[in-house]
């Protein structure tokens, strides 16, 4: 072997482990010496030590970052252990470095199909690794979902609610666009969940069929054993824990300051005054609202518990039974 100051390739060549221990003995003398760790990539880089080839190539440009030949043995290294992105950017920068190697845009060349096939295997099998962080939590109504994206707009965001599905997508500038497709555990009601773009997140709240807890967001179905909700119980996502009783008033004060229009409005506040109103309001819109084919609803009990609640519908209108 050469001097310890002096290892050529083609020495390194004929014997990379007796490489590899000598110029470990020479940098033990001086270890400010980029070449030496320079040289030993390449010993290991032969030997196959892929990782131990990525450190001594750092640690030359760490010593020398104008070193063209360690961003290609820092390419090559990275290359097999298929880190494709870090090593597409090692053989970018050693080009820019030294242009005459020819060598090098052929690796680029790989890193560029083998980037694109990891891409597409990935959406074959419908695999996704999503930058949007996503969360869910439960009241005893709803189960609520929030995605983690700031200023999202009207146009780049689709959410589609099915009887046990939530299909959703955003449209990330300069990304690839997010997307979730959950088959839910339990059956939701369409029609009745609704979402919100907020600056900081988009929160979408599904409407649960009964007031059962929710073991999981996703499933094949729901297990034998439901569990039904006590006034003190209130499940979460499992990831950590949360102020509860301060979520649920949060969100049923939201629910009644939603701003609704026409039928969905009146509704809302027939079944507000019922839910606030006392027995005696509750038994004159029951009776009235039955007993006139629900053409009125009533809540002075003094009025109607006396008496029969005659049908009376719109001027406009001419009633019918069925």
């Amino acid at each position: 072997m050469a001097s310890e100051q002096s290892f050529p390739d083609s020495l390194i060549d004929e014997d990379p482990k007796r490489a590899v221990e000598e110029l470990t003995r020479a940098l033990e003398q001086n270890s400010e010496n980029f070449e030496l760790y320079c040289q030993r990539a390449y010993a290991h880089v032969l030997l196959k030590n892929y990782s131990d080839a990525v450190a001594d190539a750092k640690a030359t440009l760490g010593l020398k970052p104008s070193c063209a030949t360690a961003y290609m043995r820092l390419g090559i290294a990275e290359y097999h252990l298929k880190n494709y992105p870090s090593a597409h950017e090692a053989f970018t920068k050693g080009q820019n470095l030294d242009e005459s190697d020819s060598t090098i845009s052929v690796w680029i060349k790989r890193c560029e199909e083998n980037m694109g096939a990891v891409k597409c295997e990935s959406s074959e099998k419908g695999v996704s690794t999503p930058k949007i962080k996503h969360d869910w939590y439960q009241t005893e109504s709803h189960v609520i979902v929030t995605l983690m994206v700031k200023n999202a707009t009207k146009e780049n965001v689709k959410v589609k609610f099915e009887d046990s599905k939530l299909i959703a997508s955003v449209a990330v500038p300069s990304d690839d666009d997010f997307h979730l497709n959950f088959s839910l555990l339990h059956h939701i009601i369409p029609d009745q969940s609704i979402f919100k773009i907020l600056s900081s997140k988009i929160e979408i709240k599904m409407k649960k069929t009964e007031a059962v807890r929710w073991e999981t967001l996703e499933g094949e179905g729901a297990p034998a054993n439901l569990k039904h909700f006590t006034p003190d119980q209130y499940p979460s996502s499992s990831h950590y824990t949360r102020n509860w009783d301060k979520l649920v008033g949060d969100i049923k004060e939201e629910e009644k300051n939603e701003k609704l229009e026409g039928d969905a409005a009146l509704n809302k506040l027939f079944q507000q005054i019922y839910s606030d109103g006392t027995d005696e309001v509750k038994r004159a819109m029951n009776k009235s609202f039955t007993e006139s084919g629900g053409t009125v609803l009533s809540t002075n009990w003094k009025d109607v518990g006396k008496r029969k609640v005659d049908v009376s519908p719109p001027d406009d209108a001419e009633w019918k039974k069925f």
